[in-house]
């Protein structure tokens, strides 16, 4: 019979397509390794791999059983959870992913409240691109999302939390923050924005083609705290969320918000976890939590 062992095994050799990484991440020999995924070749009788000296390629049954597996897997995870959770479910550690855009300019005070009402529930913050997050998600790798939408993903349940506000910004001399800007003083300005990856790139893009500005491909920053310190510097405009000109680990300093008529950007935030999860008492104590707390924040009324 087949073990959970080998099925995790082969999971992780077919997300990283190497043998020595797999290796590496199930702090294992490679020897062993390879011995075990051709154990399980022989206990299922089907190739399940092709192997070259690059590394390894799934076989199409090899796709099939790795995607099965993945379940398995993650169903074992979320049994230990619940096995290890009291009746409220609201204790043990949650492994949540969150984009650097969002994450450290709201978590910090939430997560303080969250440990006065919940004390035996922990939070294991991890911050990345919200596209491999999501996938994290689906994998059973995280058990909560929290970023800007769209979230997709297989069997996700997705729960959309506050809309914030989204602002463009130069620096505090730029000509253009002298008052109320008319949308077509911003044609032929510089945008910068994070790299493609992110969400806020997208945005970007959309609000660059929208008023005829021109998105640098020279300039990507690698945070928002580096998008702020080259607008300030005077390299080009930037559009910022609410939460961080309001932090005080981002703010504004260097910075003016541009009055630009009409102007309604925004992002909506939501958290996600995969549906049907045991603990998600828990995942929804967070997102309450979160949203209250933006909402405050942002000066927004309850529905």
């Amino acid at each position: 019979m087949p073990t959970l062992r080998q099925f995790e095994y082969l999971v992780t050799l077919a997300d990283t397509g190497s043998f020595a990484q797999a290796a590496r991440s199930t702090n294992v020999s490679q020897p062993t390794l390879s011995q075990q995924v051709k154990a399980l070749e022989d206990r299922l009788g089907v190739k399940l791999l092709e192997r070259s000296t690059t590394g390894a390629i799934l076989t199409p049954i090899g796709r099939s059983i790795v995607s099965k597996a993945r379940g398995l897997l993650g169903e074992v995870r979320d049994i230990k959870a619940l096995a290890n959770s009291a009746a409220t479910g609201l204790t043990g550690t949650l492994r949540l992913g969150t984009t650097p855009t969002l994450g450290p300019y709201l978590l910090s005070p939430i997560i303080a409240e969250l440990h006065r009402a919940a004390p035996g529930l922990r939070l294991y913050v991890r911050e990345g691109i919200p596209d491999a997050q999501a996938l994290a998600l689906s994998r059973g790798d995280l058990d909560l999302l929290l970023g800007p939408l769209p979230i997709e993903g297989a069997g996700l349940e997705i729960e959309p939390l506050f809309r914030e506000p989204m602002h463009l910004v130069g620096p505090v001399d730029s000509e253009l923050a002298t008052g109320r800007i008319d949308p077509a003083a911003l044609a032929g300005q510089t945008l910068l924005s994070l790299d493609t990856r992110h969400h806020l790139h997208r945005q970007a893009m959309e609000i660059a083609t929208a008023h005829g500005m021109v998105l640098s491909p020279d300039y990507e920053g690698t945070s928002l705290d580096s998008l702020h310190q080259m607008v300030a510097s005077g390299l080009g405009l930037a559009v910022l969320p609410s939460l961080y000109l309001m932090s005080d680990v981002g703010g504004s300093a260097g910075l003016a918000v541009l009055d630009v008529a009409g102007w309604k950007a925004h992002r909506s935030v939501a958290m996600a976890w995969r549906r049907g999860a045991s603990m998600e008492a828990a995942f929804r104590l967070v997102a309450d939590h979160v949203q209250r707390s933006a909402r405050h924040a942002l000066g927004l009324t309850a529905d």
